[in-house]
């Protein structure tokens, strides 16, 4: 925080529950609910965002813990990311625990929450490829005492929001009892923003390896025809291991479905064009780079599963 906040907020309230909180949000439809504040408080910063009401979620202690539930782990959003990386949770899930663990220096794992994470949805988000190849669900607070359930790649990609009033509470993911991993590049060494990042977990139950990449869009992608592809290649009934070539292929694979290349040009008429060649659809140089990028992280990702 800055000495000299553009504007302070008139109002800052700090319910005791996770419906206190909903209900001060409904009362107030201005007020901006906060709990780590490393993204918001770098928007207010920054003099992109000036609250009129804050809605402090740091007391609401039921959000701060786990429980299981049907071989779920119900997470809560209160979370925070230092949290998640410790050995206890990375018994569980061990994708969302290096993701946690590659969050950012202290100060901001030791803040940052994992509810926090998915609301801002930023592209660099590192949690946000990990729910997204685990096939996570949210459970949002709604006003007077509502619940309800939606995929977290819905809210990521817009196709289901947040309504006035309402919080994610909660975040359900599946226990696959099987390895999964999370890799990520960044600009510089040291902890920064991903450049490109990789989840990869495996689902035996379901004879599946399930992949998502992250930062290179405003949302997790998912690479489906290439988890079906290498999920075919894969003897679940034995030591599931793959050939060094094929988690190769299956990088390149990843890299072109989610970085593909342009779409060509329509060729001019001879007349229009002096050179009478076609014209070329190569990838810019950093472009390239970022594809090449995203194929090793897959490419390594997919091996240390199979390890």
């Amino acid at each position: 925080m800055t000495t000299h906040a553009p504007q302070a907020a008139n109002t800052v309230t700090l319910p005791g529950s996770l419906d206190e909180a909903v209900a001060a949000l409904a009362a107030m439809p201005a007020a901006v609910p906060v709990a780590g504040g490393t993204d918001l408080m770098a928007a207010v910063n920054s003099g992109l965002l000036r609250p009129a009401a804050l809605v402090g979620l740091g007391r609401i202690s039921e959000i701060r813990g786990w429980q299981y539930q049907d071989g779920h782990a119900l997470l809560g959003a209160g979370l925070t990311h230092a949290r998640m990386g410790r050995p206890d949770f990375a018994a569980l899930i061990p994708a969302l625990a290096a993701a946690a663990r590659a969050a950012g220096p202290p100060q901001i794992r030791n803040a940052g929450t994992l509810g926090g994470n998915i609301a801002s949805a930023a592209p660099t988000g590192d949690a946000l490829p990990v729910l997204a190849a685990l096939e996570a669900t949210l459970i949002v607070a709604g006003p007077g005492g509502s619940r309800r359930e939606i995929p977290v790649g819905h809210l990521l990609a817009g196709f289901e929001m947040l309504g006035p009033g309402e919080l994610i509470g909660y975040v359900r993911v599946p226990l696959l009892h099987a390895p999964q991993t999370f890799l990520k590049a960044t600009g510089r060494t040291g902890p920064s923003r991903a450049t490109a990042s990789v989840a990869v977990v495996l689902d035996p139950a379901r004879r599946h390896v399930r992949c998502a990449v992250g930062a290179v869009a405003p949302m997790p992608l998912r690479p489906l025809d290439a988890e079906a592809w290498v999920s075919s290649l894969i003897d679940w009934d034995g030591e599931r291991t793959l050939a060094p070539e094929a988690c190769a292929a299956f990088g390149e694979y990843v890299a072109a479905a989610c970085i593909p290349d342009p779409a060509p040009e329509p060729v001019l008429e001879a007349a229009q064009s002096p050179q009478h060649g076609e014209p070329g659809t190569t990838l810019p140089p950093a472009v390239l780079h970022l594809r090449r990028t995203v194929a090793t992280l897959a490419r390594r990702a997919l091996g240390r599963a199979l390890a």
